[in-house]
């Protein structure tokens, strides 16, 4: 072949675009998420080797540094993630069967001769919920929590606003909390109950 017969600069050019454009080339050539994962990956490195490099004790020390700082960022998710109590204890109080205060008296005082002790503080505060509703203190409103109605009637009756937080604390203390029910626990409840039934309910 004669040096007359290569090709120009220009047509060369155009012939090995047109080589490359063929399909063969363009499967062997990486797709654009494996290049893209590669340069994050060179990135990465890239970041991790300066970083060794300025750390004391190089990779070891940041991974040392890196393991104490998860820990860290673990303990405070932990301590600020909401407790059981807080959880948990939004749950309604009432299911779906609808008793009157003396009905649930009634429970509570045969669960509480049981030695059903928690069943007996949930039916004691169910009671007193009842007679907050029959009295007009509160409007009857399923899925109402234990502290909802503390706050919403102690706003309505100041003067029973302190009982019935108490009563509230109690239940979701034993219920959510892990508090063993006891007599003294149930008693409270019990006051509680009696305290609001006596009072002058009358809304400020």
């Amino acid at each position: 072949m004669n040096l007359q017969d290569l090709p120009g600069r220009d047509s060369a050019r155009e012939l090995a675009q047109q080589e490359l454009a063929k399909r063969r080339y363009e499967q062997a050539r990486p797709s654009y998420l494996l290049r893209a994962v590669r340069a994050l990956i060179d990135k990465v490195t890239h970041a991790i080797d300066t970083a060794s490099a300025s750390v004391p004790g190089g990779g070891l020390g940041l991974l040392l540094i890196l393991a104490v700082v998860g820990g860290l960022v673990a303990l405070l998710l932990v301590r600020l993630r909401p407790t059981t109590r807080r959880t948990i204890g939004e749950q309604a109080l009432f299911g779906d069967q609808v008793l009157t205060a003396r009905e649930h008296r009634e429970r509570a005082d045969a669960a509480a001769a049981a030695g059903q002790l928690a069943e007996a503080i949930r039916e004691r505060l169910r009671a007193v919920v009842r007679e907050l509703e029959s009295r007009g203190v509160l409007d009857p409103r399923p899925g109402r929590t234990a502290d909802e109605v503390a706050r919403e009637a102690g706003r309505a009756v100041p003067a029973v606003a302190e009982p019935l937080l108490r009563a509230a604390t109690v239940f979701d203390e034993v219920w959510y909390g892990g508090r063993t029910a006891d007599a003294a626990a149930y008693q409270l409840l019990v006051e509680v109950d009696h305290t609001v039934s006596d009072a002058r309910l009358v809304r400020s």
